[in-house]
Parts: structure tokens; C-alpha cells; sequence
């Protein structure tokens, strides 16, 4: 019987090196589309919490009569060691109250009856807390990574809009959220289509210098400046291209306990841009700082997500007009500071629509 041998042959070093650079061609082109489809996933989720935010403010309002305030809270018997579990020293944030309208209701009567060691309404805003240690999830934005995020951080921020001048404690401010005084919806007289009133901010926790030497300027707060509400440009000269110049002066202290009401903490304004550099005036360690700049910042391209008073959500971009960032802020009349500043105050008059 013939013996006849197979003809078989095998792929060349060639053909193997083409292929595998087909496949990487195809995975380079798959990536950028699966990044994109997730991102999209991830803005959607974000999105559709600021509504449910803006349902649970529009039931507060229904509730009490006025948005909820800022910050608010027991009052402080005098700050000092053994102080610290007898109030909140008047910063509880708003969400606190917000907690029965979104869900948590167990969690806010815990707060309201205190335990053995702690006062009802919990102790100082910015202490740790078995009750309240932990932020609701729907607090957080699924697209806002965070290097160092503690378990009581929070994505979303009420808006002071484009009051720069004591808008840490104000009670008068432009925006809709402030210290103790709860604004009615007959106080937007702009119109709650056109006035913004929640937005985001990326989580920061470090102190002055602590940020390492390329901070992005969505992800700290440029200390150390003066007289900000004179001149808003002097922020924009914080950074260099997308990173803040002098990383030495930058710290983090944003959206890192949510049940502080501080503006470092909980608010936003509405002067510079979406995605550009914050600041304070002084050089307050922590998030205490009382003449603010803090723009929406966030990880989605191009804006950030902004919520109106009317519950609408709306995508702002990050080349929003901002008018003259030279010019000082003002206690009436029209902004300033462009379209956005005029979808920050509640009652400049301005003819502005939010498009």
C-alpha cells in the first residue's frame, strides 16, 4: 500500500504578526466604544439621581414651605473638648433633612433621637458618627472616582450662585441654598426653569500641599488668595493649562462628609465655569473657607450636570459665557458673570433662559 504524505502547512511568522495586528487594530477601535457606552451608562445613573433629588426637594418645599437651607442645626454650646457630641454646631447640610425624601427615613429618625452618648441631631457636623458615617448611595455619582474617598463623601452640591463674599454663612446669598433661611419658590423670580439649584463636584481629602505635583484643577482648591469677590480672574490664574501652577498651595477638602454644611463641602457657585479651577480667599486648612469660588467639577466630558428648580436636569457646558470674571460680584440686579451667573442668581432679573 502507498504511503502518501500530508500536504499540511502551517501559518508563517508573517501571517501570525499580521493577524495579531488585525486584532489589536480591532481592540484599539472596540475600547474607546466600550469606555463611551459605560460612560454613558454612568451619566445616565448620575442624571437620574439629581432628579430624584429634585423630586425630594420639591417634596420639602411642599412639606415645610421653602427649599431646604444649606446648612442649619443645633445650637453650639460653646466649641471645646467634651462639646463636640452636644450639637451639630449649626452645620448640619441640607440633606439631613432631605433624608425622608429620599428614602431614608430609618436613618433620619436616628439622627433626630441621638443615642446615649451623642445629642438628637447628632454632634459636630464634621465628626464621625456610627448614625450617619455612612452616605446614602444615591449621594454619589457613579462617574466621580476618587483617589481617597471616604465612606461620607458626597458628589451632589446645593448652589450659592454667584455670591463670592461670605458665602460659607450668608443668609442672603444670589443662589437658592444658604445658612439657616430657607428660599421660597416665590423667591426665584427669575424663574425655576432658569435657576439652577444642585450640580456636582469630584471628592477631594487632602490638606494644603498634600495633593502631590500635578493637580488637576477639578480636583483641589487653591488657597492662600485675597479679595476674590473683587476680582474673580485672579482664581483663573490659579492654574496652568487643566492643572493648578502652584500645587504647593492647593488642598482637597470637598464633598468629604456630607452631613457638613459648609459650602467647601456641600455647595457650588455659579462664577467660574464647569470644570475650572476653585478658591478661597485665606488659607483655611480645612473646608472651612468663607469667600468661595467652587464650580461644578466632574468626570464627564466637556460639563457637568445641573439641576433646576423646576426638577429639570440639564447637561452645562464647560464654555458656558461667564461675562466679566474681572468684575466684582453684586448683591442685586443682573450677574456679571454671564449666563451662568445668571442661572445661579435666584432673582437678578435677567433675561437669560437655561437652553
Amino acid at each position: 500500500m502507498p504511503f502518501h504524505s500530508s500536504n499540511r502547512r502551517g501559518f508563517t511568522l508573517v501571517e501570525l504578526l499580521v493577524v495579531i495586528a488585525i486584532i489589536g487594530v480591532l481592540i484599539a477601535l472596540l475600547l474607546p466604544a466600550v469606555q463611551q457606552a459605560r460612560e454613558a451608562a454612568r451619566r445616565m445613573q448620575c442624571s437620574n439621581q439629581l432628579k430624584q433629588l429634585g423630586l425630594a426637594l420639591h417634596n420639602y418645599h411642599d412639606t415645610y414651605g421653602a427649599f431646604v437651607p444649606r446648612k442649619q442645626g443645633t445650637n453650639d454650646p460653646g466649641y471645646g473638648s467634651g462639646n463636640e457630641r452636644l450639637s451639630n454646631s449649626g452645620r448640619a447640610s441640607g440633606f439631613i433633612g432631605l433624608l425622608p425624601f429620599i428614602e431614608q427615613t430609618a436613618m433620619y429618625d436616628k439622627i433626630a433621637a441621638g443615642d446615649g452618648s451623642t445629642a438628637p441631631w447628632g454632634p459636630y457636623a464634621w465628626a464621625g458618627w456610627g448614625v450617619w458615617n455612612n452616605a446614602p448611595e444615591m449621594l454619589l455619582c457613579p462617574s466621580a472616582t476618587s483617589k481617597s474617598k471616604p465612606a461620607s463623601a458626597v458628589n451632589y452640591m446645593f448652589s450659592s450662585g454667584d455670591s463670592i463674599q461670605g458665602n460659607r454663612d450668608g443668609s442672603n446669598l444670589r443662589g437658592v441654598f444658604q445658612r439657616v433661611h430657607g428660599v421660597n419658590m416665590r423667591d426665584i423670580t427669575d424663574g425655576t426653569s432658569n435657576t439652577i439649584a444642585m450640580s456636582e463636584r469630584l471628592i477631594t481629602n487632602f490638606g494644603i500641599g498634600g495633593g502631590g505635583t500635578n493637580i488637576p484643577v477639578t480636583e483641589g482648591t487653591a488657597t492662600g488668595l485675597s479679595g476674590l469677590s473683587g476680582n474673580p480672574s485672579q482664581c483663573v490664574a490659579t492654574a496652568s493649562g487643566r492643572f493648578y501652577a502652584n500645587p504647593g498651595d492647593i488642598k482637597g477638602r470637598t464633598g468629604w462628609r456630607w452631613t457638613d454644611g459648609q459650602i467647601e463641602k456641600v455647595g457650588f457657585t455659579t462664577v467660574l465655569p464647569p470644570n475650572a479651577a476653585s478658591c478661597i480667599d485665606g488659607t483655611n486648612p480645612n473646608g472651612d473657607g468663607s469667600n468661595t469660588i467652587l464650580p461644578p467639577t466632574s468626570n464627564h466630558p466637556g460639563g457637568a450636570i445641573g439641576l433646576f428648580c423646576d426638577g429639570s436636569v440639564k447637561f452645562v457646558a464647560e464654555t458656558i459665557d461667564t461675562g466679566d470674571l474681572t468684575a466684582g460680584q453684586v448683591t442685586n440686579g443682573p450677574s456679571p458673570y454671564g449666563v451662568w451667573g445668571a442661572m445661579g442668581s435666584k432673582s437678578g432679573g435677567e433675561a437669560y433662559a437655561a437652553n
